[in-house]
């Protein structure tokens, strides 16, 4: 027994001395309330193409995981709060569930992480009473499939849990929720899964009445003068994320419980409002995001936690259009469908970015009839003399397989080679011109001044698993130390 408690220690050790080597990772959030959604393999391929290792959908779409099968990303599944309910009455429905829609995709599928819900305690309070119970049905289910170690179970929670999470080290938990949240986090302690949060300094800035700057949201230097300072940790806050993420840390710790990580699951600024929403532009979506993707690979945590990276899923890949709410509502997207960035992106691990601003493009405009960009690129490809070569099957431009992808490319094809001669981006009014360069992975739109730096490349940060087309050499030297210090900790269990 004792030989067996020391040697399931060690294995302990092992695995959290490898987690702690890989560091943070960024992540994405897929929502599908998209009028012009891609195919699933098409998002895929985007996600590839870009280098993102990791994803969030929000529900169990089955076209969605078996394209995602062996492509090594890790992927974040979701129990709707349809579902929640349901599920946390019936430990055969959750068995049912854990069956259906997650074991029989592993291993083909890397499912990592099982969010139950999204923010129940908010959006449908009369569930709190079974939401802790559904999560524990969903653990015993894994447990029983083998698959606890691979897959967490956790449940994501917006901010408006916390009242008051300024200054961060006051701040508690909503009492109305206490018995759920207590039994929550215990929860969560004893399977060694993370606390989810959804944390928007867009919604903490533009409802804060103008008490904090623009610059403290958007992770951007404070002159010393206007710096945040918690006036009971004297703890400088550099910006309005580390401060939720900590304010949220200390209302953990309220009821005396510690070493659970926190994983945002959300953030994001969205990038064009309405009248009222001055404050959602490009110029500012583009800002936070870059500075969140530095921030975040930096491998530190907030200022209670500093050694605790804060691992980070933006919202979102794609703009949801059919999403109700105002103008900022339907505009959190980082790409279009067909690819194209909406906003340069830059990356700091690799200084690479998404555009070329010197460089004017010509792409396809939203929402667009699909019969007027099968005109449009019929023309371009024919009587336009567009070179099409590179969106034929088999070519670096075919995927994704759209209209509007394909329609992009021999746009701007056409645009650079005849714009000179007056020739205009127009197409019956379906192409507009940004300075975004469209480019993306291996394909490489007319005009890209370097073809080596063009496409919308996350960094190839090191806790994302290989890829099929390769890992970096430092995560596969971390995995032969691991393999190595495994071995080692066999030989040693053989000897003794």
């Amino acid at each position: 027994m004792v030989l067996n408690i020391w040697f399931g220690s060690l294995i302990l050790l092992l695995v959290g001395m490898f987690s702690n080597a890989i560091g943070a990772f960024i992540g994405v959030n897929i929502g599908t309330d998209v009028s012009n959604m891609s195919s699933a393999s098409d998002v895929v391929a985007i996600l590839k193409a870009n280098k993102i290792t990791h994803v969030r959908i929000y529900d169990t779409d089955a076209h969605m995981l078996n394209a995602l099968a062996n492509t090594g990303i890790e992927v974040m599944v979701g129990v709707t709060n349809e579902e929640v309910l349901g599920i946390g009455k019936s430990p055969a429905a959750a068995a049912a569930w854990i069956n259906k829609k997650v074991a029989s995709y592993v291993p083909s599928t890397n499912i990592t992480a099982i969010a139950v819900g999204s923010e129940v305690l908010t959006s449908i309070p009369n569930a709190a009473a079974v939401l802790v119970p559904a999560m524990n049905y969903l653990h015993k289910a894994l447990v029983a499939s083998n698959l606890n170690f691979q897959v967490k179970v956790s449940t994501p929670q917006s901010l408006d849990v916390i009242p008051r999470p300024f200054p961060p080290s006051t701040a508690t938990f909503n009492s109305t929720w206490n018995c759920t949240i207590y039994q929550l986090l215990q929860f969560l302690k004893n399977t060694n899964s993370y606390y989810m949060l959804n944390a928007y300094p867009y919604y903490g800035y533009t409802t804060g009445n103008g008490i904090f700057p623009i610059d403290y949201a958007l992770f951007r230097p404070l002159p010393s003068v206007k710096q945040i300072v918690d006036p009971n940790t004297l703890s400088h806050y550099n910006s309005m994320f580390d401060a939720m993420v900590d304010a949220t840390y200390y209302a953990i710790d309220a009821f005396n419980i510690s070493g659970i990580p926190i994983i945002v699951t959300e953030t994001g600024w969205p990038w064009l409002g309405g009248a009222n929403e001055p404050d959602a532009t490009v110029e500012n979506a583009e800002t936070f995001n870059n500075n969140l993707i530095r921030h975040v690979l930096n491998d530190s945590g907030p200022p209670s936690q500093p050694t605790i990276p804060i691992n980070t899923y933006i919202y979102e890949l794609f703009n949801e259009d059919k999403r109700p709410g105002p103008v900022s509502e339907k505009s959190w997207g980082i790409f279009f469908t067909n690819g194209t960035a909406v906003y340069t992106l830059s990356l700091s691990s690799s200084n690479r970015i998404t555009g070329n601003s010197s460089v004017t493009y010509c792409v396809v405009k939203q929402n667009v009839d699909s019969g007027k960009l099968q005109e449009g690129l019929n023309w371009a490809c024919g009587q336009g003399g567009a070179n099409c070569t590179a969106i034929q099957q088999g070519q670096p431009c075919y995927i994704p397989d759209t209209y509007q992808n394909h329609a992009s490319y021999a746009y701007n094809d056409y645009y650079q080679k005849m714009r000179s001669a007056g020739g205009t981006c127009d197409f019956d009014g379906t192409a507009t011109t940004t300075t975004v360069d469209p480019s993306y992975g291996s394909c490489v739109f007319t005009g890209s001044t370097n073809s080596s730096t063009s496409g919308a490349n996350f960094p190839p940060v090191s806790p994302g698993p290989i890829s099929p087309e390769g890992g970096s050499s430092s995560s596969s030297f971390q995995a032969s130390i691991f393999q190595s210090l495994l071995t080692a900790a066999l030989l040693a269990l053989i000897l003794l």
